[in-house]
């Protein structure tokens, strides 16, 4: 048997460097869009448990009093969700337009929101005038309070670690605006804004339906 070992250098084509950079964008649109997707089923479990208690009211237990979870809570919460949302929106809207300092202002604006809201949330707890399980309106409230802190904080890690990402192209690329080069890290970070911005807008929206259905309804 022979010792001899053989040793190659593996190199790779334009071509295959750029079907590699094609497939990783994509792979990011994709992911962005199925993430989306996983969660609303996440949602959409809540909903149904929501309005299946509610048109059921077994023993009028669903809501007894017309008990309610602080409204000045809830109304904090979702106008600071919806300016996360909104401002993230209009900072992509802007980075579009070659306006990546109006992008980086209003993410970490998007993301000082995220944070408050979160706090928010998470406070809310401390104050509400019923028991979880005592009722379903309570049951479905607590299960909504805990799906919207993991989604704050999912959202919130997604646009810091975006910025962050923002601030190290920098570093790695250099000149004017490397975030608008054509550089494979600048098109992968430009495919995952886009899917963060999707995200944020999706949160603003529902967030939004929830809200309705536990403070006005």
């Amino acid at each position: 048997m022979s010792d001899v070992t053989k040793s190659a250098d593996f190199t790779s084509t334009p071509e295959e460097d750029e079907f590699e950079l094609r497939a990783h964008i994509g792979s990011v649109w994709s992911g962005g869009r199925l993430f989306i997707g996983m969660y609303t089923f996440l949602l959409a479990s809540l909903a149904f448990a929501y309005f299946y208690l509610r048109s059921s009211n077994n023993g009028l237990l669903w809501r007894p009093n017309h008990v309610t979870a602080p409204t000045a809570y809830g109304w904090t919460i979702i106008s600071l969700t919806v300016l996360a949302s909104v401002m993230a929106i209009y900072g992509k809207w802007r980075f579009r337009k070659g306006g990546v300092v109006d992008w980086q202002v209003a993410g970490w604006t998007a993301l000082f929101g995220a944070v408050l809201a979160l706090v928010m949330q998470i406070w809310e707890l401390t104050a509400l005038p019923f028991y979880p399980g005592s009722s379903g309106y309570a049951s479905t409230f607590i299960g909504f309070s805990v799906i919207n802190i993991a989604t704050l904080v999912v959202g919130a890690y997604w646009l810091e670690t975006t910025l962050a990402r923002s601030l190290r192209l920098h570093r790695e690329i250099g000149g004017v605006q490397p975030e608008l080069s054509a550089h494979a890290e600048a098109q992968s970070f430009r495919a995952n804004v886009a899917a963060m911005t999707y995200f944020w807008g999706f949160v603003g929206l529902s967030g939004f339906l929830f809200f309705a259905m536990f403070y006005l309804l």
